[in-house]
């Protein structure tokens, strides 16, 4: 099988990509434009594997997509390219723009004249797979899981464009007939996470001894899905999904941002012990614009449909991380000092102002 993977550099698309290569045994190009959350070193244990091939180039240039089609020739694609961060659509929205609309759109031009010269046998093996977000759906009640007929209500500009996104991948099936599937996943974790990210944040804020900041009162809740089961449903969507349908994949792990935080200082305080807890460096600060109080996702219909389940809980899940970033000092230092020092993100012009330091127990 041979998968074109966009985004392949990037934190779930590496994962993709090591997964499709080292696991499945797949062939695989990843296109990639290599920004600044792009990171080759998270393709290190395939980067010499000969069913693996990089291509650096913008999905916005259509004749670039357009030759990565006929020269690869793919059975699937995988469409993870796109620009992910709340925070950076708050202060630059024209880059979630461009690449998470205009992007797919020219992706789906490509796909499209590639599939029409297909024979009929190569058509009924092609599918195009569209990764999308949980954050299309908008903000959720205390109760409730979103379902793959929820309404879209999205609140800040990356959800938007996403939203967006997923409109014309659906159009592009039912006027064209391209054969596509669309997941949305709730909030990924795990090792080689862009440092910009709460997860890996808060392990490095907290392993060198910086703050820990709290959006608000830390009560936003999400729901929290290793990124190894998440490529792993992936690819069972992109093989045996039923074509036009949606999919939601979610881990059933949800949490409040401050018991994430807890969570991870307590496992800090096990495996790189300080003078005291590391549940003393967290702080609340201003809460972010349109932040979405609640997600969690109903993932039945993959479970039902094609027999997926996540292998992680969320205990599992962070301790497996936090082990990752302590044991992998030479990949995130090469990000801080290079690319982003940890830096507050999404002010909008304003001034970021701390609103309380909580000094906590370790329990």
């Amino acid at each position: 099988m041979r998968v074109l993977v966009t985004g392949g550099a990037g934190f779930i698309g590496s994962a993709m990509v090591r997964y499709l290569v080292g696991d499945e045994g797949v062939q695989v190009l990843n296109v990639d434009k290599l920004t600044y959350a792009s990171n080759l070193a998270s393709l290190a244990p395939v980067a010499n594997d000969s069913r693996y091939a990089l291509l650096k180039a913008d999905i916005c240039d259509s004749a670039r997509m357009t030759a990565a089609f006929a020269d690869f020739q793919p059975d699937g694609v995988i469409h993870l390219a796109a620009e992910t961060h709340v925070d950076r659509s708050i202060t630059g929205s024209a880059a979630f723009i461009e690449s998470n609309i205009t992007g797919t759109y020219i992706l789906l031009e490509a796909a499209r004249r590639y599939f029409e010269g297909l024979s009929r046998e190569q058509r009924s093996k092609f599918r195009f797979l569209h990764v999308s977000t949980d954050e299309v759906y908008g903000s959720l009640g205390a109760d409730g899981l979103f379902t793959e007929t929820t309404a879209y209500d999205p609140s800040s500009p990356y959800s938007a464009s996403k939203a967006a996104a997923d409109h014309l991948v659906l159009a592009w099936h039912r006027t064209y007939g391209l054969p596509i599937v669309i997941s949305n996943c709730s909030n990924n974790y795990g090792p080689y996470q862009f440092p910009e990210k709460l997860i890996p944040l808060m392990i490095l804020n907290a392993l060198e001894g910086k703050p820990l900041p709290v959006y608000g009162n830390g009560s936003n809740v999400r729901d929290w899905l290793y990124v190894e089961d998440h490529v792993r449903a992936l690819f069972l969507i992109l093989r045996r999904g039923r074509i036009g349908a949606k999919y939601n994949v979610g881990g059933r792990n949800e949490q409040t941002n401050l018991s994430v935080v807890e969570r991870i200082c307590d496992i800090m305080d096990r495996f790189n012990p300080a003078s005291a807890s590391h549940r003393r460096l967290v702080s609340f600060v201003t809460d972010r614009p349109g932040h979405d109080q609640r997600y969690a996702m109903d993932a039945s219909r993959l479970q039902t449909e094609l027999g997926w389940s996540a292998n992680e809980t969320f205990d599992t899940g962070i301790e497996k991380t936090v082990r990752w970033y302590l044991d992998n000092r030479e990949w995130w230092e090469a990000v801080r000092c290079s690319v982003y020092a940890g830096e507050r993100l999404g002010l909008a012009g304003k001034r970021e102002r701390p609103l309380a330091v909580v000094k906590r127990d370790s329990k």
